[in-house]
């Protein structure tokens, strides 16, 4: 059955439309909730709310986008949620310090050795504030103003802080690649 046609099923409240397309997407929603919530059942309970918003809030499903991108946007900002009642917090970069030249965000690249994986390995060691900001740029594929959003902050502490992140991970990229570990 198409998604668009489950997606109809599922306005007018059908339990097995609901069902296949939970089934169709249950996987991948569950791997975006683990990028950011490390621990399983945190993650789990993570994609099962973020599935129910979107049951409930089905009508809002315009078709603009593909169903599994707006869904996938509901994971990622229930999983921010559920960070935010965990306290930690995004912090505020103050405006006026920031002294850093806006660089163009495509100018930065890895060596050819390092894989998708050992990227997100070496995000995960990044401090909170930077690696949601890099996460949401780098694997979700948000615009700074999508992030600042996301994470109530300004687009010019996105551009910070992704600069910054992105600075890290180089780093931790860098020993990686020259053998000294983390």
């Amino acid at each position: 059955m198409s998604n668009s046609l489950l997606v109809t099923q599922c306005r007018a409240q059908n339990p097995r439309a609901q069902t296949a397309l939970y089934s169709q997407y249950c996987d991948g929603m569950f791997i975006v909730a683990s990028r950011y919530l490390k621990d399983t059942a945190e993650a789990e309970d993570a994609m099962q709310v973020a599935f129910i918003k979107a049951f409930k809030k089905i009508e809002q499903f315009k078709g603009d986008v593909s169903f599994g991108a707006w869904l996938k946007r509901i994971v990622i900002n229930t999983c921010l949620d559920a960070l935010k009642k965990k306290k930690i917090h995004f912090e505020e970069i103050n405006e006026q310090t920031l002294s850093l030249e806006q660089q163009n965000d495509e100018s930065w690249s890895v060596d050819n050795n390092i894989t998708k994986q050992l990227i997100e390995q070496a995000i995960e060691k990044l401090p909170p504030n930077y690696k949601s900001v890099v996460q949401l740029f780098l694997l979700e594929g948000y615009d700074h103003q999508e992030i600042a959003q996301v994470l109530d902050i300004t687009q010019s502490a996105s551009r910070t802080k992704l600069h910054r992140g992105k600075i890290q991970l180089q780093q931790h990229l860098k020993q990686l690649h020259y053998g000294t570990g983390y």
